[in-house]
This record gives structure tokens, C-alpha cells and sequence, in this order.
């Protein structure tokens, strides 16, 4: 099994491995590139960032700055707006639906490091994925964490850590992030 497959498939693999790092150095000089085009050049900017990603529907603006390691495994439905210094640590997939609006300085990381001492000092990870539904809002500063599932039509507030799994529905803050009440209690 290769350390891309390993990767893939969340089993430990090692990231310094030629072959991903060839892949994290080629989407970091396009996140670099598209990092420094002007706002006028919409059109450069949206064909680079539709090479980099795995896929993604025709609404969609990240502003700079973003960073990802792989750009492949990130996957973005329609209408999906990313406010500034996003950040996808995108070892595992990262799906989002459509209608996803991201606030400034959020983090999604699929990338994780082993408890075991000996593991981690041998420079060895291994990636969970990341979902994310449809209109959903994300505040900003929110760090999503490896494995975690975010439900359809849900807000996340400013400054939460979302380390497990978030229902559909709700508004959800904190440190961990928790759901604090349905939003369809109120018809929102």
C-alpha cells in the first residue's frame, strides 16, 4: 500500500513521503498564485482555484488568503462563500454542501497526530474527513476537527472548536462546540 493510500484510507501513513510531498508543494505554489492575484483578475483566480480543487459548483469565492495542503480532496458545492485566511489541512476529503458560508480565519483539519509517543516522533499521521452540509454558516475563528460531520442548515458560532459531530439544525458554539438550541424552534 502506498502513503497516498494509506493517507486515503486513515491509516498511519508518512507525510514526507516524495510522492505527497510533490503533491503539497505543487497546490501550495497555486495557493501562493492565487494568493497574489488582485481582486481585477476574478477570472485568473477562479481558474486557478478550479485546478486546485477536487471539484466545486460554478458560485464560488475564496477570498485570499487560503491555504491547503492537496487541494484534491476538497470538494465544494454551489454557492459557497469563504471569507479570508481559510485554512484545509485536506489529507482526508473535505465535502462541503451547497450554501456554505465561511467566516475569516477558520480552520478545517483532517490531519491528526498519534497519541503514541514513538509513532509520533517517527513523523507519522493519519486523516479523517470532514463534511460539512448544506446552508450551513460558519463564524469566524472556528476550527473544525478531523472526523467531524456538521449537519445541514446549522450555525456554528464564532470561536468554537468542533471536535465531534454537530446535528442538522442547530446553532452550536463553545469550546468543545455543542449545540445550545434548534433552530427551528423559532422558524429560522
Amino acid at each position: 500500500m502506498t502513503e497516498r493510500e494509506k493517507m486515503i484510507s486513515g491509516a498511519l501513513y508518512d507525510p514526507s513521503e516524495a510522492a505527497l510531498l510533490a503533491a503539497r508543494n505543487a497546490a501550495k505554489e497555486q495557493c501562493v498564485q492565487y494568493n497574489s492575484l488582485p481582486p481585477s483578475a476574478a477570472d485568473q483566480r477562479d481558474a486557478l482555484l478550479r485546478g486546485l480543487l477536487g471539484s466545486c459548483g460554478t458560485h464560488v469565492l475564496i477570498e485570499p488568503s487560503f491555504f491547503c495542503d492537496y487541494g484534491f480532496h476538497i470538494h465544494v458545492g454551489e454557492h459557497f462563500y469563504a471569507n479570508h485566511n481559510l485554512v484545509i489541512l485536506d489529507a482526508a476529503p473535505v465535502v462541503f454542501g451547497e450554501h456554505v458560508f465561511i467566516a475569516p480565519n477558520c480552520g478545517f483539519y483532517t490531519a491528526a497526530h498519534p497519541f503514541d509517543v514513538a509513532q509520533r516522533n517517527a513523523e507519522l499521521e493519519y486523516a479523517k474527513p470532514i463534511r460539512v452540509g448544506s446552508n450551513v454558516w460558519i463564524g469566524g475563528n472556528v476550527c473544525v476537527l478531523p472526523g467531524v460531520t456538521v449537519g445541514d442548515n446549522t450555525v456554528i458560532g464564532a470561536g468554537s472548536v468542533v471536535n465531534r459531530d454537530i446535528p442538522a439544525g442547530v446553532l452550536a458554539v463553545g469550546n468543545p462546540c455543542r449545540p445550545v438550541r434548534s433552530l427551528q424552534e423559532r422558524g429560522e
